[in-house]
């Protein structure tokens, strides 16, 4: 698309975390590629329309950002990869793959956003996903479709609790979904999954406390789109665990 190669660089201003830059033809919530001065570059996203001001959220915060920056749309709203290539797979808040494997720009997208079901049209959860630990089975036990919470104070092992649930479930396929996570924690997940031999069936998209906040909001977002097409589209049994929600 010719929209594709136009940069913007009439930027308007910069107030934290939000740029604001003049342009027509952009769609709310609509990508854009900031290249800062220096050549670095950034995704952000449409915030809000108001005639021809644009306001973006820029994923990296706008700390150090330029009103000299070029401003590219993309054209379509926040996208993730949906193949059975991503099984395996580490990938970042914004999508993008941080695990050093194959090359999957040439996989298909999908966006993460859409309508909501209708709850007519959903069919009684009936399928129990077996987790083989006692309290979750026997006293609150886990159906198709629907989730549970787990709460836990300091100290105690719930990364090694979600860790055994997604190892012992009878799921055929895992998605993770970590929200500033420190190193050590998504170090563990990814170990434990890996020895205990699930890797293989499991996507995961990890933003990590050193990833810009803006990215740990997309993070469910992707997690629940990719397991919702492997459920629908595959016929897959998909267990989704996101931790930390608070």
């Amino acid at each position: 698309m010719i929209s594709d190669l136009i940069r913007h660089t009439n930027v308007l201003g910069i107030v934290g975390d939000i740029l604001q830059v003049r342009a027509t033809g952009v769609g709310f919530g609509d990508l854009a590629v900031i290249e800062n001065w220096n050549g670095r570059q950034s995704l952000g996203q449409v915030i809000e329309l108001d005639r021809d001001v644009v306001s973006l959220q820029v994923f990296t915060g706008g700390k150090g950002l330029s009103t000299q920056a070029k401003v590219r749309f993309l054209g379509h709203p926040m996208q993730v990869t949906y193949s059975p290539s991503i099984l395996g797979r580490v990938f970042r808040g914004s999508g993008e793959p941080v695990d050093g494997g194959p090359d999957l720009s040439n996989e298909s997208a999908i966006p993460i956003g859409g309508p909501s079901v209708n709850p007519k049209m959903r069919i009684v959860p009936q399928k129990m996903i077996h987790t083989r630990v006692p309290m979750i089975d026997l006293f609150n036990c886990l159906v198709e479709s629907q989730k549970i919470p787990i709460f836990s104070v300091a100290g105690e092992p719930y990364n090694q609790l979600l860790a055994r649930i997604g190892i012992q479930a009878d799921a055929d396929i895992i998605v993770f979904g970590g929200l500033g996570l420190i190193f050590d924690d998504y170090y563990f997940f990814r170990t434990t999954f890996e020895n205990e031999g699930i890797l293989a069936r499991t996507v995961m998209f990890v933003n990590q406390a050193s990833d810009p906040i803006v990215e740990r909001l997309l993070v469910p977002d992707m997690a629940l789109k990719v397991a919702e097409r492997f459920a629908v589209d595959e016929g897959k049994r998909v267990l989704v665990l996101l931790t930390d929600m608070t």
